[in-house]
């Protein structure tokens, strides 16, 4: 199919790619020149595992091109996917503006049927927004479908083609068969796509991420109740994962979600709820719990320090969000590291990917450094935010010459509290008993 892509961020640059792959026939477009510049050189602008072969081997193969030129892009496309922007307005509502300007402009250039496709995270309701904002500058007919996305940063292109679920929101059947030869190359094994209406697809998003994020917020409420009483969370979790009813997926707790999904999708749900006058209040317990997970394991390591703060050098290993990306966005590390620069403290940072999207964001007096060992020299305590592989199984050796002090704070529970005492090292983690070399 002829197909365009509105948009080159993350979800945008997935799914053009990954339609490309299957044998389409790929616009991808976008306003920013200097990105659809260094796309055509062959420059990806995030990191995602397998992204950049992909690109580079349908650029190659003519079928996946990038353009500024939307007006082009509708003329020669059949199926136009929306991937823009929708951050949080002030009010925490999602920003739709970028995404009615791009509507308006299909409408204006469509010189035929054409069917637009929202990937982007959008409000409810916003089907009736755009199909308006498309209708009111043209005369040719169009059909507008509701696909989220459910990828996750680090493993997009296997949720992409080989997807839990892909869910489609349109009226029109004749659509939804298009859609699903669309996507047909990715169910090869077992069909798995889920035809509704547009307001549930769209209310689908926000309700499956507002559920992972309550998980991970109520892991963390758990984890703090062990630590008051003396439990392991993490027999706790495997007590409560098994439960088949319930599952261990999104079960771990940490130091907090962030990235570029969760906050934003959760805050919108919040609006949602609000500008209907029904409280999202389960939704707002589990925002106030993330931002307070946060604050309690940056405060620990403070505490920890006392007036010895602005003495003080930590070294941290992991600034993503999560592991297998370059996001900083909502990244408890970023927050953290904030509050240890108030209060005096100095860092010195890694990330196998995140270096350079966290230079954007933090004070110029943090050191960024090459490996994880090289920001030990000099450092008062190891602090983990992110769970790297590479992290999983450092040299404890090397740790224990270039960390004279042995102490570490943990936030993804990455080590067995009982060995790292053998070894010497005084261990906080999250919701375990902390275990002191003897």
């Amino acid at each position: 199919m002829n197909m365009s892509v509105v948009g080159t961020g993350y979800v945008g640059l997935v799914a053009g790619a990954c339609f490309a792959e299957s044998g389409n026939n790929v616009i991808c477009v976008d306003n920013d020149a200097r990105k659809i510049e260094a796309l055509k050189q062959g420059e990806i602008p995030i990191y995602e595992p397998g992204l950049a072969e992909i690109v580079n081997r349908n650029v190659k193969a003519g079928r996946l091109e990038f353009t500024t030129d939307l007006a082009d892009a509708v003329t020669r496309s059949r199926i136009i996917f929306l991937a823009v922007g929708t951050p949080p307005a002030a009010d925490g509502s999602a920003d739709l503006s970028s995404i009615l300007n791009v509507a308006e402009t299909i409408g204006r250039v469509m010189d035929g049927y054409r069917i637009v496709v929202m990937k982007s995270t959008v409000p409810v309701g916003t089907h009736r927004k755009v199909t308006d904002a498309i209708t009111t500058h043209t005369e040719h007919p169009v059909d507008y479908v509701s696909n989220p996305e459910f990828l996750k940063e680090g493993a997009a292109i296997d949720d992409f083609t080989k997807p839990d679920r892909v869910v489609i929101g349109a009226n029109n059947p004749a659509v939804v068969e298009i859609m699903k030869e669309l996507y047909g190359p990715f169910m090869r094994k077992s069909e798995r796509i889920l035809v509704m209406d547009p307001a549930s697809a769209e209310m689908s998003k926000y309700a499956a991420n507002a559920m992972l994020a309550t998980r991970i917020s109520f892991m963390n409420e758990i984890a703090t109740l062990c630590e008051r009483f003396g439990a392991d969370v993490e027999s706790v979790r495997r007590g409560v994962g098994s439960d088949s009813r319930i599952g261990n997926a999104f079960l771990f707790p940490g130091v907090g979600y962030g990235g570029s999904c969760f906050p934003k999708d959760v805050s919108a749900l919040m609006s949602m709820g609000e500008d209907v006058d029904h409280p999202m209040s389960i939704v707002v317990a589990v925002d106030e719990v993330n931002q307070r997970q946060r604050r309690v394991f940056a405060q620990r390591v403070i505490d920890h320090f006392g007036d010895k703060c602005n003495e003080t050098t930590l070294a941290v290993w992991g600034l993503a969000f999560k592991s297998r990306t370059d996001d900083v966005r909502e990244s408890p590390a970023i927050a953290a590291i904030g509050m240890f620069l108030e209060r005096g403290m100095a860092v010195r940072a890694h990330d196998p990917e995140a270096m350079e999207t966290a230079k954007v964001e933090l004070d110029d007096t943090v050191v960024f450094c090459n490996d994880g060992y090289e920001a030990l020299e000099g450092a008062d305590a190891l602090v983990i935010f992110t769970d790297w592989p590479k992290f999983l199984t450092p040299d404890f050796e090397i740790i224990a010459e270039r960390l004279p002090a042995k102490l570490i704070f943990d936030g993804r529970n990455m080590y067995d509290p009982k060995l790292l005492a053998r070894r010497g090292f005084r261990y906080f983690c999250i919701g375990r008993p902390s275990h002191q070399p003897a």
